[in-house]
């Protein structure tokens, strides 16, 4: 009889080391690399749109506090950017036409009301809209504020005294805004509109600034109507690029530290 082995009583069978398969282990690797390139490529992309961002937040600071300049001509307003022009601190001179001021939904510091943007005729016959800041809400904003259409002639016609004041300059808002959109029909204004502000009034679109200015505080002139508080403009840019990129780089050595672990000690099964 031959000698057969059989194992101690209660021992678990010996089991063969087996390979793990070739393909599993190539695919793996593919999918751990093309992951790893995507969240670093990611993460890199993070990291150039923060020095863009920092950048952008020093000119615009640089724009904020440097000496007040005359706004863009109209040679200049078809080159009017946000990364070239907006939140430059400029001076303007001309008389304004309260008569077509248009209340605008806003929520500021002070609370919920409107900004009253209203049309100032400069020396040249041009238009620039002019928010002069907030009024808070009452019931009578849309009498006072009918939405009278100007006459062809309006700043021939002349308007009130001439004024000059100093402010910031602002691109258009075409959007809607507080989730609803503009109705010039209604003269219900939820965004700072240039283009459809100007139209509702009646104004020569070509004879119209394509941007705004908001106007500093202390700058309405005396016995103007209601008297809005201005300065109000906020200048914030969110800033969560670095933490965005830190995030993208920390996947991406996770998927390098996971494929490591999975060659180190998974390329054979072993048992416990």
């Amino acid at each position: 009889m031959a000698n057969t082995h059989v194992p101690p009583q209660g021992s678990a069978p010996v089991e063969n080391h087996q390979p793990r398969s070739a393909f599993a282990r190539r695919l793996a690797g593919v999918l751990a690399l093309l992951l790893f390139v995507l969240f670093a490529g990611l993460g890199t992309w993070q990291v150039v749109r923060l020095q863009w961002k920092l950048d952008l937040i020093a000119r615009v600071d640089a724009r904020v506090h440097a000496d007040p300049v005359a706004p863009p001509a109209v040679a200049q307003w078809p080159q009017v950017s946000r990364e070239s022009d907006e939140y430059r601190h400029v001076r303007l001179s001309g008389r304004y036409l309260y008569a077509y001021t248009a209340p605008v939904q806003a929520l500021s510091e002070l609370g919920a009301g409107f900004w009253l943007l209203t049309p100032l005729c400069t020396a040249e016959g041009h238009i620039i809209l002019v928010n002069r800041g907030f009024i808070p809400s009452r019931g009578t904003v849309a009498a006072d504020y009918p939405g009278t259409r100007a006459p062809a002639d309006a700043c021939v016609a002349g308007g009130a005294a001439p004024v000059t004041l100093t402010g910031l300059l602002r691109l258009p808002e075409p959007k809607g805004g507080f989730l609803r959109d503009n109705d010039p029909a209604n003269n219900r204004w939820y965004s700072r509109d240039v283009a459809a502000l100007a139209a509702a009034r009646g104004f020569d679109p070509s004879r119209v600034a394509p941007y705004f200015v908001d106007a500093a505080k202390g700058q309405d002139p005396q016995g103007a109507p209601d008297q809005p508080v201005g300065g109000l403009t906020v200048i914030s840019f969110p800033n969560n690029h670095l933490v965005y990129a830190l995030t993208w780089y920390a996947l991406a050595l996770m998927v390098a530290g996971a494929w490591w672990w999975i060659v180190r000690h998974g390329v054979r099964r072993t048992d416990d």
